[in-house]
């Protein structure tokens, strides 16, 4: 069974309170191959929300305490994310999943590159949180732009 961000399954929990469907995911969906899961709500953070990024590194960095996740209006929802980045790989680990198909630049989901923490658009190398804790326990992750 493979994890999939929400979003990409049509359920309308991205920070906008809408979702990023993608007709590969909903397929997976169909045929019982794919659970979705969203770690900002696992997290206890409601949609809609105020945009997040992360400030100070990426996934990595934050899981050691070296880097924040911060909303627009400046409130520190690391907390939030690292809660649902760890209910997320409980919920792996429970369902036996070796494969994730994550959001691409989300600071929960984003594989390779995140937004940087400027709320400008620039990207950089990184992963989010939730991406960075399943890599580290195995787990491969990839994001819908990897989908051929």
């Amino acid at each position: 069974m493979q994890l999939v961000s929400a979003c990409l399954c049509g359920i309308n929990c991205r920070y906008s309170g809408d979702s990023s469907v993608n007709k590969k995911i909903i397929e997976l969906l169909k045929n019982g191959g794919a659970l979705p899961v969203c770690p900002e709500q696992l997290g206890g953070l409601q949609t809609p929300r105020k945009p997040c990024e992360i400030v100070g590194g990426a996934g990595k960095e934050v899981l050691l305490g070296k880097a924040k996740v911060i909303d627009k209006d400046g409130n520190d929802r690391t907390f939030e994310f690292v809660r649902g980045a760890q209910e997320v790989l409980n919920i792996a680990k429970i369902v036996g999943s070796k494969k994730a198909i994550l959001k691409a630049k989300s600071p929960s989901c984003g594989c390779g590159k995140i937004y940087d923490g400027t709320f400008s658009g620039n990207k950089i190398a990184g992963n989010g949180i939730t991406a960075q804790l399943l890599l580290e326990n195995g787990i491969e992750v990839i994001t819908e732009e990897d989908l051929k």
